[in-house]
């Protein structure tokens, strides 16, 4: 496990800081002692941005997790040519993650309004889906499009918050994902909260304090991706 200090987790709208390089792996990614950079999971890709160093603007394109390691690796554009120990400002692309934070978040509304349980699902910062096993249940595009922007103008609040296994394990209908479940035995969990009572499920993504800070939104397309799997995709509606 990644001993990185994942600071989005607890503050989503922290754009810049320093941190030191823990390491340079041999294929150049680098690992910090703590990161403001989303890490690519849950369907939300990784933060993009700057490192600057000694007055050298390094481009990061990407935030991932090292399968092997399990250390967060920020991937540059070329050689970074740091070592350990130095100090860097990092600075992630705030448009590109804002928009994925309003996206995330909106997928958590279109997530409340299917009462189906979703087997995938992907972010972006102009287009992201949901994909839902349906069953029997019929999705309309235009209502669903009423509803989410409804929920969107009605300003809830949106909060997280901290469990342990024991209370997932109480509260079982709290998982929606079906192909994909939260990870056990780490000590705690954090839950993603849309008050009052419309969503609150584990999640550990980027998300906006308020509904009322995601763009209009439509729903662009539902498509059929089996017997009763339906995709529901949403675009910002510019």
């Amino acid at each position: 496990m990644s001993d990185t200090k994942l600071l989005f987790k607890e503050n989503a709208y922290l754009k810049n800081t320093y941190a030191k390089v823990v390491s340079v792996n041999e294929r150049g990614g680098i690992v910090l002692d703590q990161t403001v950079f989303y890490v690519t999971g849950g369907g939300q890709p990784g933060d993009c941005g700057t490192f600057v160093h000694n007055g050298r603007s390094i481009e990061i394109v990407t935030t991932v997790y090292d399968r092997d390691t399990k250390q967060v690796v920020h991937v540059p554009a070329a050689s970074s040519e740091l070592n350990v120990g130095d100090e860097v400002e990092t600075a992630i692309d705030w448009q590109s993650r804002y928009k994925h934070m309003q996206m995330h978040t909106a997928l958590h509304l279109l997530c409340s309004l299917v009462p189906c349980g979703v087997t995938g699902g992907q972010i972006g910062a102009t287009k992201s889906r949901l994909d839902f096993d349906v069953g029997e249940t019929v999705l309309d595009k235009e209502q669903l499009t009423l509803q989410i922007n409804q929920l969107i103008d009605a300003k809830h609040a949106v909060s997280t918050r901290w469990v342990d296994d024991e209370y997932l394990d109480a509260h079982p209908n709290l998982v929606k994902t079906m192909s994909v479940k939260p990870p056990r035995g780490v000590g705690k969990l954090r839950l993603l909260e849309i008050a009052p009572n419309i969503d609150l499920q584990p999640c550990g993504g980027t998300h906006v304090k308020n509904t009322s800070e995601i763009a209009k939104l439509r729903v662009s397309k539902i498509e059929n991706k089996g017997k009763k799997n339906r995709r529901v995709n949403i675009i910002f509606d510019e």
